[in-house]
């Protein structure tokens, strides 16, 4: 089979580009994922992240290499590695970001990407249980529901209205600043993958060939245009050729590791792996940015968390019972439920932090829950100054990148989230919290100046799976892409994914990689349709 266009990688933004070019029955689409097909029940139960972000059967299970900011550890980094990606394994939280973060990009020079530009394409991806308005879409596929109000996040909202913190009941609407309830990506109780709510009506297509269990191996690229894939599957090397166009949404660590082992990428690296140069862009796999977080972590009074569920089988058995009969209770919730966007100096424009609100706790994300009653309040920066890398360790395909975040390089990225936790205690300590709260389990009450607690930031902080920026876009010397996606000097070849955003946006990214794959779908059919 020659496909018109071939597409690496069924995450967040490839199984949109896939199911959005099949809708012309004349266009012939390959999808190509390294993972298998999204067959265990718990990428559909909400919750099953728990299980999932430690399942190596699909997750890619990175970690980065020894940060010398965060006490030299090693940071987990899961990424999805089956149909829909990361969409399949991630917290579900729905949010778009900030309009200016949009504007920003079109000042560097993205032509197209301002917020009045990505507004539409956000409201036609979105099934919105709320229905449709001037911010929002009601019948887009993906969809987008309301929790259920949970005591310990009723606390913490009227916690955060007595300091002066206003009520915000859609993050996502004229402003995100304020307190209040997160939306997730489920439907009827179910994730809404992208996988399940735009590849899998797609299936049903003739024109859609998805290739499954194959790892990417490189860009076949002739007379300085890509024409194809080599992959690897079932132990063997085979090729896949297109048309028109290779689109790389392999996400922020797969898309940059992909062009640098097919030669795309700085030509000093390259040629110390042992790889020809095919073009020398040296943006590849720089700019990696992410969301550092800081967690708090409270002993709670009253037994009405999911740790307490987890310490009783009857409990257990109830909780499944409700999923199973109604699609409610506590295996509906995401990685954040109630939350919050603040701004840390009161002379910055808009919320440079986000809280997560949880009514569970554990040592780290992705570890056992507590034995006891607990609850998290995390503090995330959402426009991290500092900038990291993805460089090959290995010519070898099946060999991980090495991951350099080098989180908290900048003092105001360590203030920034001093501030936050102070701001996290402030409210833990509100008349309609504290009642709820026996202790503070982390980082505890003998970390209280600003240098222990900067100290603890740096030995206890974590990713909180936001990994972007490493392909930007723009028309600087370290762009990568043009704004319409097109790898610069190269012929038939886009990138398409979280790796683009020249700056990260301003809270959880699975909503924007949605919106980039809805866009790029439109930018490619338009392209076509000038050629």
């Amino acid at each position: 089979m020659i496909a018109d266009y071939i597409v690496v990688g069924a995450g967040s933004s490839g199984a949109v580009i896939a199911a959005r070019l099949t809708e012309d029955h004349r266009t012939d689409v390959a999808l190509i994922e390294a993972g298998g097909r999204d067959r265990n029940p718990w990428l559909h139960i909400p919750l099953g992240y728990g299980r999932t972000m430690t399942d190596a059967s699909v997750n890619w299970m990175y970690e980065t290499e020894p940060d010398p900011n965060c006490a030299r550890r090693r940071i987990f980094w899961p990424r999805g590695k089956v149909l829909g990606g990361t969409s399949s394994i991630n917290g579900l939280v729905y949010i778009r970001g900030q309009a200016e973060d949009y504007d920003h990009w079109r000042q560097l020079g993205n032509a197209g990407w301002a917020w009045d530009d990505v507004l539409p394409v956000f409201k036609r991806s979105e099934g919105n249980v709320r229905g449709g308005d001037d911010y929002h879409g009601g019948d887009g596929p993906l969809g987008v529901s309301d929790v259920r109000p949970h005591p310990i996040c009723e606390a913490f909202i009227a916690g955060a209205e007595e300091i002066g913190i206003p009520r915000n009941d859609d993050f996502n609407g004229a402003s995100q600043e304020g307190v209040g309830y997160f939306q997730l990506t489920t439907r009827r109780g179910l994730r809404s993958s992208t996988s399940a709510c735009y590849l899998r009506p797609a299936l049903r297509r003739p024109n859609l060939w998805v290739v499954t269990d194959a790892l990417a191996t490189r860009v076949i690229i002739e007379d300085g245009r890509a024409v194809g894939i080599a992959y690897r599957q079932d132990g063997e090397e085979r090729e896949l050729r297109c048309r028109r166009e290779v689109i790389l949404s392999g996400g922020a660590i797969n898309s940059p590791q992909l062009l640098l082992l097919s030669g795309v990428g700085p030509a000093a690296h390259l040629a110390a792996m042992g790889i020809a140069v095919r073009r020398d862009l040296p943006g590849v796999g720089r700019n990696l940015q992410d969301h550092y977080q800081a967690r708090t972590l409270f002993r709670c009074t009253r037994p009405v968390t999911l740790n307490d569920i987890m310490a009783s089988r009857p409990r257990q058995a109830v909780m499944a019972l409700q999923w199973a009969l109604f699609r409610k209770g506590m295996l509906t919730i995401g990685a954040g439920y109630a939350g919050m966007f603040v701004r840390t100096r009161p002379e910055l424009a808009t919320p440079d932090i986000q809280y997560h609100v949880i009514p569970f706790s554990a040592e780290r994300p992705g570890a056992g829950l507590h034995p006891f009653s607990g609850f998290t309040v995390s503090a995330c920066q959402l426009r991290p100054e500092s900038r990291g890398t993805i460089e090959l360790k290995s010519a070898d395909p099946s060999s991980p990148p090495a991951i350099r975040p080098n989180y908290l390089a900048t003092e105001g990225d360590v203030t920034m989230l001093v501030e936050g936790l102070k701001l996290s205690r402030r409210i833990a300590a509100s008349e309609a919290l504290s009642p709820w709260i026996a202790a503070e389990h982390m980082p505890g009450p003998d970390v209280r100046s600003d240098a222990e607690i900067a100290d603890y930031v740096r030995r206890a902080g974590t990713t909180i799976f936001h990994p972007s920026g490493t392909c930007k876009m723009g028309n600087d010397d370290m762009a990568v892409v043009d704004e319409r996606l097109r790898v610069r000097g190269l012929g038939g070849l886009r990138v398409a994914d979280a790796s683009i955003m020249p700056t990260v946006v301003s809270g959880n990214t699975n909503a924007a990689c949605i919106m980039i794959g809805e866009k790029a779908a439109d930018m490619i059919r338009a392209d076509a349709d000038l050629s």
